[in-house]
């Protein structure tokens, strides 16, 4: 109840916050372009006078002052009866402040003209990658945050627990926080934080659960955002996501906090933000064995028995992180009031990004026992028990554990932006810039018993950046980079890379061909070199590991086709091996990626096929399955035209069998293991989702099929089980004023 109470409370301070702000129906940024015509027809003291005029017609001018209710309030009277305030005369001696357009280079003025947009930015270069918001019914009803990018991700669980990529040309590449890169889709980062643009005060609100009160998973999340002016902005948001579990020692809380301001003025911009996020999870090891789940022997899913059951399993994930990247740009050539953002001149930027990110982990848990009833099979046909316990080594405690590591990365980064002629050219932008990532890392020692005080280890990595980017009118694009740590920590690391995207129109609608080049070389990450824990120890001599990698893409997106190939070649890669030991390979390994997609439209029937085919040359470095599959099917239509659209339909996941990764609790690491195989058994979802006005609903039956056929080997992670049948509903409301 008080969690409860708390939310309410922060969702109506939110909502006081941006209500109370004045709103003017008025509030509109100026479209660049019809301004810009204004200018060139006349002066423009003429062109935003008679486009005024035009306004207080009721016409909606462009040129107009955004935030000027003179006219407005003269129609209602508010400054006297009849609208005699409109003519009331004012002080000529005080100046009134124009509130200045949207003005920034990094939009166009097909951006500008979006009711509403969001944006994220490059951390390297003086460039952002803006998309829209999303308040439609396309994939609503993939309510889980690990499901929603093309495939999705294999989890130990449902909602809010570790995840991992089914592509595996999509995992994550860096070594930087690896123990918390499972949890990467739910928790927000300096890459994936939004900054919005909105034209009113702009409020979303998300509801979703499922399942009875003691095995609930529940998902609330709230966004406020609230333009000060055309180009300055601030939002906050505030995600609580987590589940009492099915299963046994299954619980799991994952809150996330982004307060972000920004300011992308004419010439100078800064982007702000703070990120906490804090992951609690109850740890159960996987199932004592897979005939725990295939034979339907547990009625109820929490009888399952589990390997750390009882052995009060438990870890803590914190975060904190908080960026502020400046930039100011200054003009090659003299600006005019013709000229309306530095986009179309020659200019250069300079800014300056600092970053400070830091995690921390607490593992606990207690000595404990587990019995497979099932552990052999007799000859008579019945069966032998056995008695194990989950870690084999307790190094530091016999009885009990309590491990925690430290790690943060501060990083200052200063840049340089040329812009030849202007940012949509041939040669659009030309980037350079250096920096240094100041790296902390702790971990409790044998030592730290001496001492009282956990030691920690800091290093220093410097390196430098250049890349450039250009177009072609809108049929292409490309771009290059390239990225050195000359010396020192991760002194002789490199990544270079190469881009270009074609784009043909028939009948106005785009074919897109792009295609992508990266090559690598990358140290050992920290925590695969040295680890001291009371289950597990080791100090390791790495050598760096390298990748070539390629991917073409061909996307038809009116028709909802889209095409992908990735070939990765790895060489001395490191893994986790069967006993969840980092060890390194010594050769090379291939790893090939084949995508399909296409979407049918037959009037209001969607037929939605994601297919991915990959290849590894050894499996016993890179597991992957042959065949995975996402299906959607669903019928869409309109109840009330314009008031309430349904969807009704079923979704469908499915992969070959293969040896799938394990997960370590104890590590936070996916490992290989050679032990049972997964897959086979198709997971099936039925759902109602509708949009009335501007709110979503969903009512959805997850796992359909349970029971009813397939082998009951629902496991997508070796041991971990995934959810069972459970009735889930849910809403999402988006409030504009």
């Amino acid at each position: 109840m008080g969690r409860r109470r708390g939310v309410i409370s922060l969702v109506v301070v939110l909502m006081a916050i941006v209500l109370s702000a004045p709103l003017s129906p008025t509030f509109a940024q100026l479209d660049a372009s019809a301004l810009m015509r204004a200018q060139r027809q006349g002066s423009r003291s003429n062109s935003i006078q008679g486009m005024n005029q035009q306004s207080q017609q009721g016409l909606g001018g462009y040129g107009t002052n955004p935030f000027d209710q003179s006219a407005l309030n003269g129609a209602n009277g508010e400054n006297g009866e009849n609208g005699e305030g409109a003519t009331e005369q004012q002080d000529s001696t005080k100046k009134k402040r124009e509130r200045k357009p949207l003005e920034s280079y990094y939009f166009s003025d097909s951006v500008r003209a979006l009711r509403n947009f969001k944006w994220t930015i490059k951390r390297n270069t003086n460039n952002v990658e803006v998309g829209p918001i999303d308040t439609t019914l396309a994939m609503w009803h993939v309510d889980y945050p690990h499901y929603q990018k093309r495939l999705g991700s294999n989890s130990v669980g449902g909602l809010g627990q570790a995840s991992q990529e089914v592509n595996y040309a999509e995992r994550t590449r860096s070594k930087e926080f690896t123990f918390a890169q499972p949890y990467d889709a739910y928790t927000y980062t300096l890459e994936n934080t939004p900054f919005y643009n909105m034209k009113h005060p702009y409020i979303w609100l998300t509801y979703l659960e499922s399942g009875q009160k003691r095995y609930r998973e529940e998902h609330f999340e709230v966004t406020a955002s609230q333009n000060i002016s055309p180009s300055t902005s601030a939002s906050v948001s505030y995600r609580a996501r987590g589940a009492r579990g099915k299963y046994d020692r299954a619980r799991v809380k994952n809150h996330n906090v982004a307060a972000r301001f920004a300011h992308t003025g004419r010439r100078y911009s800064i982007h702000g933000a703070y990120l906490n996020n804090y992951i609690e999870q109850q740890e159960n090891g996987g199932v004592v064995g897979e005939w725990a789940i295939t034979d339907t022997v547990f009625e109820m899913p929490s009888g399952v028995p589990m390997r750390l059951a009882t052995a009060e399993a438990l870890n803590k994930y914190r975060n904190n992180a908080f960026f502020v990247k400046q930039s100011l740009g200054i003009p090659l050539q003299r600006m005019t009031e013709k000229d309306f953002s530095m986009a179309e001149l020659s200019a250069i930027y300079i800014g300056h990004t600092f970053e400070y990110n830091a995690w921390s982990k607490i593992y606990t848990d207690k000595y404990s026992t587990y019995v497979n009833e099932r552990a052999e099979r007799n000859p008579d046909g019945t069966f032998r028990s056995e008695t194990g316990t989950y870690y084999k080594d307790w190094y530091l405690n016999p009885t009990e554990t309590r491990d925690s590591l430290y790690e943060r990365i501060i990083t200052n980064r200063f840049f340089v932006q040329a812009q030849p002629w202007n940012r949509d050219g041939v040669v659009g932008t030309i980037d350079g810039g250096i920096g240094i990532d100041v790296h902390t890392y702790s971990q409790f020692s044998l030592g730290d018993y001496a001492t009282g005080k956990q030691e920690s280890v800091t290093k220093s990595a410097w390196f430098a950046y250049a890349g450039v980017d250009g177009k072609i009118r809108k049929y292409v694009s490309w771009g290059a980079d390239f990225k050195l740590y000359p010396s020192g920590y991760r002194g002789g690391d490199y990544s270079v890379g190469a881009r270009a995207e074609f784009t043909a129109f028939i009948k106005g609608k785009p074919l897109i061909l792009s295609g992508e080049f990266r090559e690598s070389m990358t140290s050992p990450g920290y925590w695969q070199q040295n680890w001291r824990s009371n289950h597990y120890i080791w100090n390791n001599d790495f050598g760096k590991e390298g990748e070539t990698r390629f991917n073409i893409s061909f996307r038809v997106p009116d028709h909802g086709i889209e095409l992908g190939f990735w070939q990765s070649v790895l060489r001395d890669k490191i893994y986790y091996g069967p006993d969840c030991l980092p060890v390194q390979h010594n050769g090379s390994v291939s790893v090939t990626s084949i995508y399909a997609q296409k979407d049918f439209t037959i009037k209001g029937l969607h037929l939605n096929h994601r297919l991915l085919v990959q290849l590894s040359s050894n499996e016993d470095v890179v597991p992957v399955p042959l065949v995975s599959a996402f299906l959607s099917y669903y019928y869409e239509f309109w109840i009330k035209r314009d008031v309430l659209r349904v969807q009704i339909g079923v979704d469908g996941r499915f992969n070959t069998k293969y040896r799938a990764m394990g997960y370590n609790p104890a590590l936070s690491v996916f490992y290989n293991q050679n032990e049972v195989e997964v897959g086979n058994y198709p997971y099936i979802d039925a759902f109602i989702a509708a949009k009335w006005k501007r709110m979503r609903i969903l009512v959805k039956y997850q796992h359909l099929n349970k029971g009813m056929f397939g082998n009951n080997e629902f496991f997508s992670i070796a041991g971990y089980p995934l959810n069972p049948g459970m009735l889930k509903i849910g809403l999402s409301w988006a409030f504009y004023d």
